[in-house]
């Protein structure tokens, strides 16, 4: 295998590291991430690795940032992968004050960045919930859509505290063909 023209998006094996995916190329290597190990930068040449699925391979130059959505959904296909989410900057080292409408009882404040925790959390979990309806082999294609629209308003629902993200592609979407979230 002539492996000098592989291109981004490229799922590789190599011997010692495992699975991977081409995440950045350079003249004489490539930048792999791995599921298990991270990001490591391996020779061209290198005879420990192995391209996993060849019509990967693309001559276009793609930009960082597409070709950083394209890991991100392979990883969260590969192993539920969970990406870095940041917080807003102007929410940093904020606190969440909960105020009971009775004066006699304390009110709950709480770092902004643990709430903010919480929902990412809620959200890759929600995701898993929706590979695993899509590829569940048992449901019908009726079933998997009637699930599907359940996780789709749930993230509806959760647009409310989009204000908390710092990047918008991370956002939580609901139904688009409704009033826009």
């Amino acid at each position: 295998m002539d492996q000098t023209t592989l291109g981004i998006g490229t799922r590789l094996q190599h011997t010692l590291y495992g699975p991977g995916v081409i995440v950045g190329i350079r003249y004489a290597s490539y930048l792999i991430s791995f599921i298990n190990i991270g990001i490591k930068e391996i020779d061209k040449t290198d005879e420990q690795l192995d391209e996993i699925i060849p019509e990967n391979v693309t001559a276009e130059i793609e930009t960082l940032a597409e070709a950083e959505k394209s890991l991100l959904k392979i990883l969260r296909l590969w192993g539920g992968i969970q990406e870095d989410v940041a917080l807003g900057d102007r929410w940093t080292g904020g606190t969440l004050s909960l105020q009971p409408a009775d004066k006699n009882l304390k009110p709950k404040d709480l770092p902004i960045e643990d709430f903010f925790h919480k929902i990412v959390m809620l959200r890759d979990r929600l995701r898993v919930l929706e590979q695993n309806i899509n590829s569940h082999k048992q449901l019908s294609d009726e079933d998997k859509v009637n699930l599907q629209q359940y996780i789709t308003r749930c993230y509806g629902s959760l647009t409310t505290f989009n204000v908390l993200f710092k990047n918008k592609e991370q956002w939580f979407t609901g139904d688009k063909t409704t009033k826009e979230n």
